[in-house]
């Protein structure tokens, strides 16, 4: 028996609504690793700074939980292959993942997905606006416990919490700053613009 013409067409739009899916989770681990190779060197610790927790933050923000957690998990897999999307700085593959900076590897699918489910939760209530202090606000907790999991690597490693925080806090504060507030811009300007493109 023949299948109803509806059928087919129903059955291709998922597809292509999966296959656009896939590209979008793809794109946004390729773009992490992007701002992984934006790296500074620190003399004074064994983390470097970049530019990798603004792609994080935002790919969080701009995907919303599901499809950002598994755009991470997916960076973290290319990784572990030992394709080169990790910070030059490391060692690359599993030993990247073992080192100083593991911690806040581990922690990105996480941190990605509590950026998208905060900025992107209750905003019904509030007629579908994705504010800019909602973005803020995602952003600091997705940080929160971003700092949270590489300062417990971080301490794992040295045997002591205060070399941690000194190691993985006190020198990168402004530029998390910095990099929050720069996700939560174009995020939640992309919502504005998007809002009236529709």
């Amino acid at each position: 028996m023949a299948k109803p013409a509806t059928a087919t067409i129903g059955t291709q739009d998922r597809v292509l609504d999966a296959t656009g899916h896939v590209a979008i989770v793809i794109g946004a681990s390729l773009f992490v690793a992007l701002c992984a190779r934006i790296s500074v060197p620190l003399p004074f610790t064994p983390v470097p700074l970049t530019l990798q927790n603004f792609g994080v933050l935002l790919v969080g923000l701009a995907l919303g939980p599901r499809r950002a957690f598994a755009a991470l998990f997916l960076y973290l897999a290319e990784g572990l292959m030992g394709m080169p999307v990790f910070s030059p700085m490391g060692p690359g593959g599993v030993a990247q993942l073992l080192g100083p900076t593991g911690g806040f590897l581990l922690a990105y699918p996480f941190v990605a997905g509590i950026a998208g489910w905060v900025f992107e939760g209750k905003s019904e209530a509030k007629n579908g606006k994705k504010s800019f202090a909602r973005a803020v606000l995602a952003c600091v907790l997705a940080e929160i416990y971003l700092f949270a999991g590489g300062l417990s690597w971080l301490a794992i490693l040295t045997h002591s919490f205060a070399q941690a925080i000194r190691f993985g806090l006190y020198w990168f504060i402004f530029a998390e700053v910095i990099k929050i507030m720069s996700a939560a811009a174009l995020a939640s300007g992309w919502q504005r613009f998007h809002k009236v493109q529709s």
